[in-house]
């Protein structure tokens, strides 16, 4: 604890023991509020000279002698308070100067307008409801540094109204996400987070053991293998927003701790999945920033449909060059030509995704939809009729982010069995981000699964762009991070 801070802690402590020599208890059990702030300065005109009840946290307190003014925030804004010794009497106003900016307090009086025209109210009775016994950041050194404002999120929501803003936007977005879908008759699941199987994306899980089951258990990387089995039982549009988890490592875009929104439908395909992923992002897009232009790394942003489609092969040849699909080993050469890492024995698969990852998504900047994937590395998704090595999926891009993937969903049990047993053999050999033999999925397959299309969105990574947040921090209440001590 630094200097300055130890010493306010001492002032402060000793102000909580004044309180309590004088008889006042600085952690009530309740208070009665009639008013948020906002709600009294809006509505100042009909609450003029009447007796309103607000209460919130003490940002700053000025004014000596026998007046002063506070300021005092709540959830829904700042409020200004004008304090008299005449109007509370002289014992609430010698507990009112042992107050400190930081305490949550309690303050009944009438709606007045100072001089300067500032909605106030004039206390007739100031209650202290909870004595802060530390200082706010900005009274002694701000609360700037980042990893200072990830791990102690509480002093950030106080102290920086721009991460209140954020999260208040996040929870907003999840709110009209789930209007958006139930308008369009879906349901809202719950599926296990504890699973004995992990599949339904490339990543490496997280492992648990359940002791009275007597079993390994993984955190569930995807939501999909379970969604699908209620396809299968009848419910033809489904949808969950839940967390996810992924072992693998952090960065800017990158947490192994995420939201995901993932939701199946019945009798339609990946274009029918476009149409929902660019009506959402629309939606989402209007009714948080006022319209369908957003600026991003300064640019600006259109996300009017129709989006961009680009096929993955396309977007390959473009990157490497015609040449590079003559064989894996010149794909292999052409990607090490533009600086990728290579490793072992050509393998078209993880070479394309390579490719994907460092010379075509980062450049997506326009809404794009990027299509037509080799089924080498989309276990889960139907052939294209064309070309049984592609298949029909699509992940979409705006900003250089990837926000979301989706399939037309493979629905034959015989070729899904297939496709894990390769996949199995894969996670044998060493690759932990294969995804192995799910026998339950498949078993459900077999009694008859619709045409499918599914989506699955990263919602923080969505809430990053349409807030302007630079970094998956600050999006997530808790980021994961290691201990201070």
């Amino acid at each position: 604890m630094e200097k300055g801070e130890s010493a306010l802690v001492a002032e402060m402590r000793g102000n909580l023991t004044r309180m309590r020599e004088s008889g006042v208890e600085p952690f009530p059990r309740r208070s009665e509020r009639t008013h948020r702030a906002r709600e009294v300065v809006e509505a100042y005109d009909d609450l003029e000279g009447k007796d309103v009840a607000v209460a919130g946290r003490l940002m700053s307190v000025r004014g000596h002698g026998k007046a002063g003014f506070a300021d005092l925030v709540d959830g829904s804004g700042k409020i200004q308070l004008y304090v008299r010794r005449d109007e509370i009497g002289e014992e609430a106003f010698a507990v009112w100067k042992l107050v400190d900016v930081g305490d949550i307090v309690g303050v009944r009086g009438e709606v007045m307008k100072t001089k300067t025209g500032e909605v106030s109210v004039k206390a007739k009775s100031v209650t202290v409801l909870a004595k802060a016994l530390r200082p706010l950041p900005e009274k002694w050194h701000g609360l700037k540094d980042k990893e200072l404002r990830y791990r102690h999120r509480s002093l950030d929501l106080i102290a920086n109204e721009e991460a209140k803003a954020t999260f208040l936007a996040r929870s907003a977005m999840l709110r009209i996400a789930r209007e958006f879908l139930w308008e369009r008759d879906f349901v809202e699941v719950e599926t296990p987070i504890l699973q004995p199987n992990y599949g339904g994306a490339f990543a490496r899980p997280f492992t648990t053991h359940h002791h009275s089951l007597g079993m390994d258990l993984y955190l569930r990387i995807a939501d999909e293998l379970y969604l699908k089995r209620l396809i299968v039982g009848g419910l033809e549009r489904v949808f969950e927003i839940g967390k996810d988890f992924r072992n693998e490592g952090m960065d800017r875009t990158h947490s192994p701790e995420f939201t995901q929104l993932e939701l199946y439908q019945a009798y339609t395909d990946y274009h029918g999945m476009m149409e929902i992923t660019e009506s959402l992002v629309v939606r989402l897009a209007r009714e948080l920033t006022g319209g369908t232009e957003i600026e991003w790394e300064d640019r600006t942003i259109d996300l009017s449909p129709p989006w961009r489609r680009l096929k993955v092969m396309d977007a390959v040849v473009e990157a490497l060059g015609d040449s590079a699909l003559e064989s894996d080993e010149a794909l292999a050469a052409a990607a090490r030509a533009k600086g990728i890492d290579v490793d072992g024995p050509p393998r078209f698969g993880p070479i394309v995704e390579k490719v994907l990852d460092e010379l075509v998504e980062p450049r997506l900047f326009e809404p794009t939809f990027l299509i037509d994937y080799p089924k080498a590395i989309s276990p889960l998704a139907k052939e294209t009729p064309d070309d049984p090595a592609i298949v029909e999926r699509f992940e979409f891009f705006i900003g250089g982010l990837e926000l979301g993937n989706s399939f037309t969903e493979l629905n034959d049990p015989d070729e899904q069995r297939v496709r894990f047993e390769l996949q199995q053999a894969e996670r044998e050999r060493g690759d932990a981000e294969a995804q192995g033999m799910d026998e339950d999925f498949v078993a459900a397959l077999e009694h008859g699964m619709p045409p499918t299309g599914g989506l699955g969105i990263g919602l923080d990574r969505l809430v990053m762009l349409l807030t302007g947040s630079r970094n998956i921090r600050d999006v997530i209440l808790f980021p994961p991070m290691r201990p201070d001590h």
